[in-house]
């Protein structure tokens, strides 16, 4: 039964929304640099960081394992004293939230490592696939145990990581599986290498690389299928600037896109980016948008109509959602193609995407790896957020122009972006 308290109303734009967006720090950048910056040797400096619950978590988890972080008051700064590849607590419980980035980078950081560890998480977080990645690390020399063996999401007993060669299965499901044994494998005993297949979300495994670099290791790449890291070796401290986070931004430029208006946001560069979602401008220029981008910002201003695409997102699928919600204003169909593995993220993105057009009179077609959204007349309605922070902001912006929208737990955005709708108001 809907909980009236529980819904957030958004208020229709009623025209052009104009506006400059501070769009805050990149969750994905953030729990990286908190991690090699805490394995590294020396002192780092790093700003900009996302203050949200997967980042809070991360950093508290880090503290736990014994690492020493220093924020600021706002907490968007941070010195980390680094511990020159190891783990300083040898027997630990860290809370790892919803953020599928703490409990799957920290459960290979922590196998590197000499101890017992326990990896705990929310039911939202336990549901989620970890196999590919426990039995990765198993293979590297750890004990891992998990529910219903432990009341936990994972017990891990380690005497660190082999190295040597290591085949990585399931990889369709989560590039994390990948990130997290590429930024572990320099504490690794002997030299690490990594045969695989990355066909989803290769931008965050080239990501990872390109932050590991910064850090002073290279990772030898050979067309996504073999990763060779030397070890034992130790990632160097240093400053570094967290851009804002792309997928974030997305919201914010669809809703220049649906209302044609104009959305800037600043500091981030479209040819200069880490992240692989500044590729959704690409998508946003098929459907007629025009975007203008320099060093320093991206704005995007809609047009007077727009096209529907048929566009491939398997390599930027936390944009699905984005696109899916502004589709139905478009005066062709859109089809979002090879999008399978968005199934077992936060929830089951396709069938939550598909509750909540139907909700609003959206004509659609669902298949397991796809869907297909009509132009239609989007009526008002609860979305239920099935408490997934992409769901939430993404509905959000078919409010801007269809009155009567309203989001059942909409809380769920302090995942990534807590002032969400703070930043929304500005549109006004």
């Amino acid at each position: 039964m809907t909980d009236p308290q529980n819904i957030r109303w958004i208020k229709p734009a009623n025209g052009p929304v104009q506006a400059v967006v501070p769009v805050p720090g990149s969750k994905s950048i953030t729990n990286r640099l908190l991690l090699l910056a805490a394995l590294a040797r020396g002192t780092s400096h790093i700003s900009g960081i996302l203050h949200s619950d997967d980042t809070d978590v991360f950093a508290q988890a880090l503290v736990g394992l014994g690492f020493r972080l220093t924020f600021n008051e706002d907490g968007r700064e941070c010195v980390i004293e680094g511990s020159a590849g190891k783990i300083p607590v040898k027997n630990a419980r860290v809370w790892c939230g919803s953020a599928g980035t703490a409990a799957r980078f920290l459960a290979a950081a922590v196998s590197a490592g000499r101890g017992r560890y326990v990896l705990d998480a929310t039911p939202q977080m336990r549901r989620r696939p970890m196999t590919p990645l426990v039995d990765a690390l198993t293979v590297q020399g750890s004990n891992i145990r998990l529910p219903p063996e432990v009341d936990a999401l994972m017990y891990i007993e380690t005497q660190g990581l082999t190295g040597g060669l290591l085949t990585l299965g399931g990889t369709q499901v989560s590039s994390q599986y990948l990130s997290a044994l590429l930024m572990a494998a320099p504490m690794a005993k002997t030299p690490l290498e990594i045969r695989t297949a990355v066909p989803v979300s290769r931008p965050y495994v080239d990501m990872t690389c390109g932050l590991m670099a910064q850090f002073g290791v290279q990772v030898d790449q050979q067309d996504y299928e073999r990763f060779r890291i030397s070890a034992p070796s130790c990632y160097r401290g240093g400053d570094h600037v967290i851009e804002p986070d792309a997928s974030t931004a997305s919201y914010f430029f669809a809703a220049a896109a649906v209302t044609g208006g104009t959305v800037t946001v600043d500091n981030l560069s479209r040819s200069r980016s880490v992240q692989g979602d500044v590729e959704f401008l690409d998508i946003l220029e098929k459907m007629g948008c025009f975007v203008v981008s320099d060093n320093k910002t991206v704005t995007v201003t809609g047009p007077p109509h727009l096209n529907g695409v048929t566009v491939d997102m398997s390599q930027i699928s936390d944009t699905v959602m984005t696109l899916a919600c502004i589709a139905p204003y478009a005066d062709s169909p859109t089809t979002i193609e090879s999008i399978g593995h968005i199934r077992v993220k936060e929830s089951d993105r396709i069938s939550a995407l598909a509750h909540g057009l139907s909700r609003m009179g959206v004509s659609f077609d669902e298949t397991e790896t796809s869907l297909t959204v009509y132009p239609s007349s989007p009526k008002g309605g609860v979305i239920d957020s099935h408490e997934d922070h992409r769901i939430a902001m993404a509905f959000s912006i078919m409010g801007l122009v269809t009155e009567g929208v309203g989001i059942e737990g909409a809380d769920c955005v302090v995942k990534t972006c807590p002032n969400f709708f703070d930043l929304l108001d500005l549109l006004y």
